[in-house]
């Protein structure tokens, strides 16, 4: 199963919300909920969010074994 949860950290430790990623960056909202309900996002926004956040994609999902 592909979590989000490294995406919240990341957020936190950047000192950025979800509100800017929206407003500041004209990230889309439906795909914020997406992720808060575990469901599949695109390589794209995969990528988009990593240039945002100046991360790595492990900073943003991780696989856990159920």
């Amino acid at each position: 199963m592909i979590s989000y949860q490294p995406f919240y950290r990341t957020l936190f430790q950047k000192n950025m919300t979800e509100y800017q990623l929206i407003f500041k960056y004209g990230f889309s909202s439906n795909i914020l909920h997406r992720m808060k309900h575990g469901k599949a996002i695109t390589m794209k926004t995969l990528d988009t969010l990593c240039f945002i956040l100046d991360c790595e994609v492990s900073d943003i999902i991780e696989h856990v074994k159920e």
